[in-house]
């Protein structure tokens, strides 16, 4: 009806037609004043009239919805009273039911109660009474109860019946247009006629709006109920009437009072089966009003019959009239009511309904007498029944109990609650995604393709996978391939809508459950195309390199994590390495996925291990080619282990065992790459509350193995050619680590402090056998358990304290080794550097001690030279300078490279000219006929490397002295010292050149002369004497006759054509 429940239109014409004949065989009476006796005469034109209507009606729905229309157009005729003549001209303006109520004349209860039953519509005639003011609607069912309990009819009591059925079922919160416009009259014309002083129609009623001490409306109504009951009981013969009296009275005893458990919902999966058993049972019983329904109404009826939503309580006075009632009834039918329900036919909906509830209903009742505190007569009734329930339900077949209803019905009902969203179907989909039992059926995979937004749930999804394995193990038929892809196709659409958490979550699931291959272990189908769309998604990716790209990207490899984790993750990790700068993004994109830090047993169920990490050392760590590759698996691999806003993928201790430990060994091709893992592992931020990670990577073994790479570094020069050896720049690296080591490995890394005592006696005496100052470099972990361990004659350099010091036997170091030795000590560390520095005993007072150790340390110098690494000869270096400082040291400046005096303050710049002069002086010994032979080739090269690096740190002190002096005077005398000084390293630079043994070697020195040569054209340019162009010049013709006799063909070159340059520019400057 389109205009609503209070409109004029063909239906409302109809009724009205039935209700004038009606109203003609009524008389003389009028309608008003009919009575039940009269209805069978009476009712046939409405009845008839409502068939029409009802056969009219386009569909079930709208059938529904007019039935609840007729019923508020009655029930509103019966309530709403007539206007007065004077305010007919009004009423069609201000009344909405003034024109429809017009056309109905007037009725009664009668034609209300008689038009209820007629019509089917106890549901209706529920929502509309709950929708009236409190007082009127308890009103109403009292008459309901009156009317029903005279001349009571079968018919009554099934309207009866059905009714307080629907009032327990009645859930607020659902009132259409017509409940919402028919309380809105009641509440007006109510509050109209309480406030009228004009003439008193028929009927009026007052809308009192109630006190706070009244009981809740839904309470008030139950108790009519039960009072009605006990009016008509006596009238209930039928055994399916008596099933329903009795379930409704224990329901509402059940559910309304304090018996109901505090949590009474059911179990999900006895939930459904509870609901298939009432469609089963309705289905089978030709006389049940939902017979003749659909599945799906039947479904969602049954649905609605068990939920409850009881808001009220009865009294505590009210629920034990109830139960004495109950009690009553029970002895009254108890002996007649078994037989027939353990007949074939006695089973029906009510008897099954009746069953269940008092099962229930009996547990309650024990509960009820042990937890509450009970009067000695409450304790009574509440014994006795008890007792009577259990005798009842004694009385019953257990064969009928225990009869399955519904089972066949049971995956058709649940995929109708789904489909129709029905209460508790987020439940059923947990039911209907891991029953395999019903899965892949044409119904299944249909109510799961159109229901997929109700599956997107991690659990679902990982529930719905498992059912597709189970399914794919079983059946590899085509057709069960067919639907494999379907479902395969449902259950990824599902997993792409879920967050990226709950994306991780499903991968943890499938990992679990099928390790790094996923569902490829299993579905065939996923693998098929698998590694092609694996390829066009990475090659997508690693063309749009980008942050904004990062999401996208992500979305699109869990899609690919989701089918086969394992061949996912290596192929991030083989472009992590051979693609050139997408490294630090295919990380980024690793690390969205936090759940592929899964630990796999299946080769060692001891001993776990990180699935990423196995997938590096086989699509990466071994297949790196090339230096660049290696610095990319090494940033990749740092960013797992710390990433910039994520938590770490892979742990420092996986990546020391996996990269680091088996490799140690100093033949070993990847020694270097692990070392810089190893390093960049010590590196990570460590949890100040975790214990270190190292106590599980056995770090006393560990430290061993450094160790021994270090004492490998004292035969360098001298290993075998062919045999693999970490460079010597690695040797820093080595140094580092183990500094680093010793900080971490404390006595907290072992189990107890007699196996730390044990492990360092275990290291000292591994350690003992090689190079002695490797001893001195663990003395942080050593601790006061040992003391320095060095040769002998370092005692006749130093004095050292004996409670901390003591000799050792070492072969090597004879007469005449102090000073070697005490340089050895010297690059261990800064702090022995200083202590050595601190205890070193010369007697500057005797020039011949002084000019003994001079000649000594030079000696010493140029034997520890070629085995320093870069670190520790920058720390020799600062030796140096401290001793020249301190004037212990004597290096005499001589005038070889120097024209004429000059006149000049080359204070500030002495230390420079003597470490400069000493450097060659080295070279000089280094070089002569006597040591000539002493290195191989790549040893000069190294040689080179670190002079180079020191004239480089020197020439960046000068330009440091210089930017700091005061402004320099008229005469640019400051700028002049600084040219003489670059002038004078140029050409001990030169000196150096042409007497080095091996050809090739002088590369690096060739960076460093230009660089001289830059700054010396900087400083004097600056000079503005009136002398500079002249001594410029003069100084030129110098640098050039000088480099004419350098041998190195390449760098004279080089270096001719540079000062050419400078000529060439100075000249322009002159013009």
């Amino acid at each position: 009806m389109e205009p609503g429940p209070w409109g004029v239109c063909e239906q409302t014409a109809v009724l009205q037609g039935g209700f004038l004949l009606a109203a003609r065989l009524a008389q003389p009476r009028a309608l008003r004043e009919l009575r039940k006796a009269d209805w069978p005469r009476v009712g046939p034109p409405v009845t008839d009239a409502l068939g029409e209507i009802g056969a009219r009606c386009p569909s079930p729905l709208q059938h529904s919805l007019w039935k609840k229309e007729a019923v508020a157009i009655i029930w509103a005729k019966v309530l709403v009273p007539e206007p007065p003549a004077a305010s007919l001209d009004q009423g069609w303006k201000e009344d909405d039911f003034f024109s429809v109520g017009r056309m109905i004349p007037d009725v009664n209860h009668t034609v209300l109660f008689e038009l209820v039953k007629a019509l089917g519509a106890p549901r209706s005639f529920v929502q509309l009474l709950l929708a009236l003011p409190q007082d009127l609607g308890q009103s109403e069912l009292e008459r309901l109860v009156e009317y029903i309990s005279s001349e009571t009819s079968p018919s009554d009591i099934r309207l009866f019946l059905d009714v307080w059925w629907e009032v327990m079922k009645h859930k607020e919160g659902q009132e259409d247009a017509t409940v919402s416009a028919f309380s809105a009259l009641m509440h007006q014309h109510g509050c109209e006629a309480s406030l009228d002083d004009g003439l008193q129609p028929p009927k009026r009623f007052k809308c009192d709006p109630g006190s706070l001490n009244d009981p809740p409306a839904a309470t008030s109504l139950l108790m009519v109920l039960v009072e009605g009951l006990k009016q008509i009981f006596r009238s209930i013969t039928l055994p399916s009437m008596r099933c329903c009296a009795l379930a409704n009275l224990v329901e509402l005893l059940s559910l309304f009072t304090e018996l109901k458990a505090e949590s009474s919902s059911l179990p999900v999966t006895e939930y459904l089966n509870k609901v298939s058993s009432v469609v089963s049972l309705w289905s089978r019983d030709a006389e049940s009003q939902f017979h003749p329904r659909g599945l799906d109404e039947k479904v969602k009826e049954a649905e609605r019959s068990m939920s409850h939503l009881s808001m009220a309580k009865l009294s505590r006075e009210e629920l034990f009239v109830g139960l004495d009632f109950l009690c009553s009834l029970l002895h009254a039918w108890g002996e007649e009511l078994p037989d027939p329900m353990n007949s074939s036919e006695g089973l029906c909906y009510e008897s099954y309904r009746l069953m269940d509830i008092l099962a229930t209903f009996e547990k309650n009742l024990v509960h009820f007498s042990v937890t509450r505190e009970l009067g000695e007569n409450e304790t009574r009734v509440v014994s006795e029944l008890t007792q009577t329930t259990k005798d009842f339900l004694k009385g019953i077949s257990s064969s009928l109990k225990d009869r399955d209803l519904g089972t066949s019905l049971v995956p058709s009902v649940a995929m109708v609650i789904i489909e129709q969203r029905l209460g508790r179907h987020e439940e059923i989909c947990s039911i209907f995604a891991s029953e395999k039992t019903w899965a892949f059926s044409k119904d299944w995979v249909d109510c799961l393709v159109k229901n997929k937004a109700l599956f997107q749930k991690p659990e679902l999804v990982l529930k719905l996978l498992e059912t597709l394995v189970s399914f794919a193990m079983s059946h590899q038929d085509e057709e069960a391939q067919e639907l494999q892809i379907q479902v395969t196709k449902a259950i990824v659409e599902c997993y792409t809508e879920l967050s990226l958490a709950d994306k991780n979550k499903v991968i943890s699931g499938v990992l679990a459950a099928w390790g790094g291959p996923g569902l490829c272990l299993n579905v065939q189908v996923v693998l098929e195309g698998f590694q092609e769309d694996l390829n066009t998604t990475f090659n997508q990716i690693t063309k749009s390199v980008s942050d904004e790209g990062l999401t996208r990207a992500v979305a699109a490899v869990a899609r690919l994590m989701l089918l086969h984790p394992e061949a996912t993750v290596k192929q991030i990790c083989n472009l992590a390495v051979v693609n050139l700068g997408a490294h630090h993004f295919l990380a980024q994109i690793l690390c969205s996925f936090p759940a592929l830090s899964f630990l796999e047993t299946q080769e060692d169920p001891g001993r776990p291990h990180s699935l990423v990490v196995r997938c590096l050392e086989e699509a990466a760590w071994g297949r790196l080619s090339s230096v660049r590759e290696e610095e990319q698996f090494l940033e990749f691999l740092a960013f797992l282990l710390q990433p910039s806003s994520a938590a770490p993928l892979v742990s420092p201790a996986e990546v020391t065992k996996a990269f680091v430990l088996p490799y140690l060994q100093s033949d070993s091709a990847q020694i270097e790459l692990s070392l810089q893992i190893l390093s960049k592992a010590l590196g990570m931020i460590q949890p100040c509350a975790e214990e270190h990670w190292i106590k599980s990577c056995h770090p006393f073994p560990l430290l061993f193995s450094l160790c021994k790479l270090l004492d490998g570094y004292t035969k360098y020069w001298h290993q075998p050619r062919d045999q693999f050896f970490p460079s010597l720049e690695t040797k820093d690296l080595i140094l580092n680590i183990l500094s680093q080591l010793c900080e971490v490995v404390t006595p907290e890394a072992t189990p107890s402090s007699e196996l730390w005592v044990q492990s360092l006696a275990w290291l000292h005496r591994k350690v003992a056998s090689l190079d002695w100052t490797i001893g001195l470099r663990l003395k942080k972990l050593y601790g006061e358990h040992f003391k320095n361990e060095v040769p002998a004659t370092l005692f006749e350099i130093c004095l050292l304290p004996e409670e901390e010091w003591t000799s050792q036997p070492v072969p090597a170091y004879g007469a005449g080794s102090g000073l070697l030795a005490w340089l050895e000590c010297c690059c261990v560390s800064p702090g022995l550097r200083d202590t050595m520095l601190t205890l070193l005993t010369v007697n500057v007072d005797n020039p011949e001690e002084v000019n003994l150790f001079s000649k000594g340390f030079l000696v010493a110098l140029i034997q520890l030279l070629p085995w320093c690494s870069h670190s520790e000869w920058k720390s020799l270096i600062q030796v140096v300078e401290n001793l020249l400082q301190r004037q212990i040291l004597h290096v005499p400046y001589t005038l070889e490279y120097v024209q004429y005096m000059p006149l000049l303050n080359l204070r500030p710049f002495a230390s420079h000219l003597q470490l400069s002069v000493l450097f060659l002086r080295a070279f000089q010994l280094l070089c002569s006929s006597s040591c000539s032979t002493w290195l191989p080739a790549e040893a000069w090269l190294h040689v080179i490397q670190l002079y180079s690096s020191s004239l480089t740190d020197l020439l960046g002190s000068i330009r440091s002295i210089a930017g700091s002096s005061s402004p320099p005077a008229e005469d640019g005398t400051p700028v002049q010292e600084v040219s003489f000084t670059c002038i004078q390293i140029f050409c001990h630079l030169l000196h150096v050149a042409a007497m080095l043994p091996e050809k090739g070697c002088g590369e690096p020195l060739v960076v460093v002369a230009l660089e001289l040569l830059l700054q010396y054209e900087t400083f004097s340019g600056a000079d503005s004497s009136p002398s500079n162009a002249l001594r410029r010049a003069n100084e030129r013709h110098f640098l050039e006759s000088i480099t004419e006799n350098v041998g190195d063909a390449a760098l004279r070159s080089t270096l001719l054509q540079k000062l050419s340059k400078l000529g060439a520019r100075s000249a322009e400057e002159t013009a």
